[in-house]
């Protein structure tokens, strides 16, 4: 029997990864977006229903992050809709340290189907994707982390991660944290991006309010900028500090240093436009 697979954020970092394997498996695949056919926002429930029709699978991502407060509410609903509409496998990404998405992981551990929570931490590609490329290219990331360490992930790694339990048994009731290799700061994180670029990069610690205001200034919204860096400075005290194995334990393979994360992106001239 043909799973049918939603893949809800399908334009992210992690969802169009997840949709492209999928495919190229020549499995089927739907993705969300506003613009989409039928077209998805998680602010208007009544977008919800088309795009669950004759799925099986979900590849569930929230925007803009599981920390907002409105989030819980809407995963929920979401579920539990999933549920009446025969959805028999929810695979949720998560954050690791993060309390708000904790919740969020109970609510879909407890929305009688089949599910796994994919419990990640900081993403390599944030620094090649939209949220830090332009601070890369401009040689200097402001953030406030001061001197903490990161097990930073690669996004291609938690797609792998979440296409093998999306298409293979034996993952159902598992919540995997899913990290890089090893432990770096986000000022070792600038200097392999700037030796595998040929750049000029270096981190520049800023306290939350000075990151906030930098936001708003660049045109986050305010309450979108207030709640990443309140989520910032909350993830980024030290509590993330570890390492595990769940990309080996899954895939069967290490996990993407952040070295080859670094010198594959760079090869990609994304830092050099």
């Amino acid at each position: 029997m043909t799973t049918n697979f939603l893949v809800v954020g399908g334009t992210g970092k992690t969802g169009r990864r997840v949709a492209d394997r999928l495919r190229e498996r020549g499995l089927p695949v739907r993705i969300t977006a506003r613009r989409g056919a039928p077209s998805f926002d998680w602010s208007d429930r009544e977008t919800w229903v088309p795009v669950l029709k004759g799925v099986d699978a979900v590849y569930l991502t929230y925007y803009p992050d599981l920390v907002v407060p409105e989030a819980a509410a809407d995963i929920r609903a979401f579920t539990e809709l999933a549920v009446t509409q025969g959805v028999r496998h929810l695979v949720l990404l998560s954050g690791r340290g993060e309390e708000e998405a904790e919740a969020c992981e109970r609510i879909v551990a407890g929305a009688g189907t089949g599910w796994t929570v994919l419990r990640c931490s900081w993403f390599a590609q944030n620094f090649s994707e939209h949220f830090l490329l332009d601070a890369v290219r401009g040689g200097e990331i402001a953030l406030p982390a001061g001197t903490v360490t990161e097990p930073f992930v690669d996004v291609r790694d938690i797609a792998d991660v979440a296409v093998k339990v999306l298409t293979e048994p034996g993952h159902t009731g598992q919540r995997y944290e899913l990290t890089g290799p090893r432990l770096l700061s986000f000022a070792d994180a600038a200097a392999d991006i700037a030796a595998a670029s040929g750049r000029d990069v270096r981190y520049v610690p800023v306290s939350a309010e000075e990151y906030a205001a930098a936001a708003v200034e660049y045109g986050v919204p305010e309450a979108e900028a207030g709640a990443l860096t309140e989520l910032f400075a909350r993830v980024l005290d030290g509590r993330n500090e570890s390492v595990t194995h769940d990309v080996e334990r899954v895939l069967g393979r290490p996990a993407t240093d952040f070295e080859d994360f670094a010198r594959d992106a760079a090869a990609t001239g994304v830092w050099a436009r």
